[in-house]
Parts: C-alpha cells; structure tokens; sequence
C-alpha cells in the first residue's frame, strides 16, 4: 500500500521520496536488455534470413527499437537528471551538446562506410541493385548534394535512421526533464497529445527521399518521455509497486500480442476485428508508433521491473553478462552492428540465401559484436586508476555510449 501511494504521488505531482535526483547505482537490467535490443537490431537488419523469423517482432507488436528508445529514456535522466540537479542547465546543456556531437559524427561515419561498403560490393559484383537495397542512389547519382542532406540529417537512408531520432529526443530532455520533474502525469499527456496531434496532421521531420523520418520524432517522443519518468522514479528510489492486478493487464497484453501475431488471420471470428488483426500481423505502423506498440512496450516494461532482479542479480548468469558488456557500450555496438548487418544483407544474397551462409553470417556477426563489447569493457578498465574495474556504483549512462 504504501508502495502505491508513494507511486501515485510522484505520478500526479512529480513528488517522491527525495526531491533532487541524485546518482544511482547502475542497474544491471538497463545494460542486459540494451545488449539484447541491439543484438536484435542486428538481426532485424537483415530481412530474410532464417533467424529474423525468429525475434520478437513476429510474436508480439513491439521490437528491438522501441525497447532501445524507452531505455534511452531511462539511461539520460540516470545521467544528465542528476547532474541537472546539482549543475543546472547550462552545465549540463554543454555535456548533453557534447554527446550530441559524437551522435552526430558516429551518424556521419556510418553514412560513409555504409556506401563504401556498397560501391565495394557493387564493383565486385557488378550488381546495382544493392544501391537500391538501402536508399543511398542519390548519395552516387548527386553526391554533393546527397552529402549536404545527410549534414542536414534530411537524408536518410535505410538502417540509418535511428541515431537522427535519438539526436533530437536528447537534444529535447532538458525539456522533457524539466516536464516530468514537474509532473510526470501532465508530461505524459501533453507528450500523447504531441502525437496524436502529428498523426491527425501527418506532421514528420523532412526526408528529401522519402515521405518522412522512418521514426518520426513528433510520434517517437512518448516513448522517450516515459523512459525519462521511469529513470526519475529510479533515482527518487520508487520502484513499481506489488500490484498483481497490474501484472496480469500487463501479461495478458504481451500474451494477446503473441496470439495475434502468430495466429492465421482472424482467430475470433468476429469481423469487425479482420482489418486490425490483418494490420498487426503485416506489421503495426513503426513510422508513427501504432498504439499496439506502445501498449506492447509499456506491459513488457512493466513485466522487466516486477520480475527481473534488480541491482547485479541478472549479472550471476553467463548471459547476462555477456549481454551487459554489449549495453554499456551501445553506441560503438549499433555502428559496428549497422556496417555489418549492411555486410550481411550482400553476402546473403551473393550466396542465394542459403541456410549456411544465413546462420554463419548471423553468427559471425553476434560474436563479432559479442567481442567488441568485451574488448571495449577490458580497454575502459585500463584507463581507470590503477587499472581496475568499473566500480559497481558506477552511474548508468546515457548513452548509446
């Protein structure tokens, strides 16, 4: 009960148990789920292969992104929340613009080694139809201009359009930050109001070679904002309380997604529900973040803060720690992830997407990923004093890092 209450009081009033938000513990589950969305990501990022048909977006409504876009809701306020607190805005509007700038230039790399990678392949094989495959025509057809649309970020080409998204949700968190200190509920609903309005209006960021942004911000920033409120609400220490009524809304959520993703048509019968049943299984709109999404991602949250051990407890299984080390360094994974999804994608279809090369491909690529994470683990260890390990307390971050 008391849980409750305290829940509910920092929901209608932006109130909790400590007032300024100060530095947490990192908390395992933050790195563990990352890692296991941008593997994911990877894998997503080569439509037709045989592991694809596998990840959760063909058993429920959400998938890989929308979990990265939640988490790096939480992981900001983690870390620029508190040093708002304790800085203000200025300071940390300066650390939040230098982040934004490495976020920018990492955009820029993946743009240049993508279609280097592309004009190697297209050479070789002698096959243009990879030019077509991502989008990036333009960039060979009028360079200079294609390069001044991507500076400008109104060029996107296909697989690249995360980190244009996650640009401009942090550039927003100070504001959102500053929202949900307030009061999370009116942040909440102002923020739903933003996208409903922008889907009514069919108001998107500019893509010179497209309708819109693939996740267009106007849509996407709820779910930024209500990872802001879950990383408040970690800081101020309220954590979600014992309701099972809620754990089972939340689960029969996740178990109805699965049925209607997995079933063959309209399994009610009632035809009234054929078009939504039909839609859901194509796919529920990514672009402007269909309400099946949201609800999907919110129950699976849910789920992971009830049920997941808190703290390092998902840290004692080898999994767990393999996926940790690919989290906490979530920007350097999803750019080398991105190039070699890119990579995969054109051996799989040199090799007329063979079972082998389908699994070795997806395998390479994980371990590849999987080694990265450690060896970027093993090389920050070195530059701490005296060369030990990240300290347990260390603050989660906000990156992709």
């Amino acid at each position: 009960m008391t849980q409750a209450l305290t829940l509910s009081r920092f929901v209608l009033l932006g109130q909790g148990p400590a007032e300024g938000a100060a530095a947490v513990a990192r908390d395992a589950r933050i790195d563990v789920i990352r890692g296991l969305a941008l593997l994911i990501i990877f894998i997503n990022h080569m439509p037709g292969n045989i592991v694809a048909a596998y990840m959760p977006h063909n058993f429920g409504f959400s998938d890989g992104a929308d979990a990265f876009v939640l988490l790096a809701g939480v992981s900001a306020t983690l870390a620029y929340g508190s040093l708002i607190e304790r800085r203000g805005l200025v300071v940390s509007g300066l650390k939040i613009g230098a982040r934004l700038w490495t976020l920018y230039i990492a955009h820029l790399a993946m743009f240049i080694l993508v279609c280097g990678v592309v004009a190697a392949a297209v050479t070789r094989t002698q096959n243009p139809l990879y030019i077509e495959a991502i989008n990036i025509q333009p960039f060979f057809s009028d360079t200079l201009a294609a390069l001044v649309d991507v500076l400008l970020l109104r060029y996107q080409p296909s697989y690249l359009d995360i980190l244009p998204l996650y640009i401009v949700l942090l550039g927003l968190f100070p504001l959102l930050y500053l929202g949900v200190r307030r009061s999370p509920l009116a942040t909440v609903l102002v923020s739903l109001g933003i996208w409903q309005g922008a889907v009514a209006l069919g108001l998107n960021f500019p893509n010179v070679h497209a309708a819109g942004w693939f996740f267009n911000p106007f849509a996407w920033q709820v779910v930024f904002t209500l990872g802001i409120v879950v990383g408040l609400a970690m800081q101020r220490g309220i954590s979600a309380p014992r309701a099972r009524w809620l754990d089972a809304v939340a689960l029969a959520v996740v178990v109805g997604a699965y049925l209607a993703k997995t079933a063959s048509g309209n399994p009610t019968g009632i035809a009234l529900f054929n078009d939504w049943f039909d839609s859901v299984q194509l796919g529920s709109d990514k672009t402007n973040l269909a309400w099946s999404r949201l609800l999907h991602v919110v129950a699976l949250a849910w789920l992971a803060m009830r049920w997941l051990p808190a703290g390092a407890g998902l840290l004692t299984h080898a999994v767990g720690r393999t996926l940790a080390v690919v989290g906490k360094h979530s920007l350097d994974v999803f750019c080398a992830g991105t190039v070699l999804s890119i990579v995969g994608q054109i051996v799989m279809a040199e090799t007329g997407f063979a079972l082998g090369p389908q699994l070795l491909v997806c395998l390479v690529g994980v371990s590849i990923l999987i080694g990265l994470g450690m060896f970027l683990t093993w090389y920050q260890s070195l530059t701490l004093s005296g060369g030990r390990s990240a300290a347990p307390s260390q603050p989660a971050s906000s990156q992709p890092q």
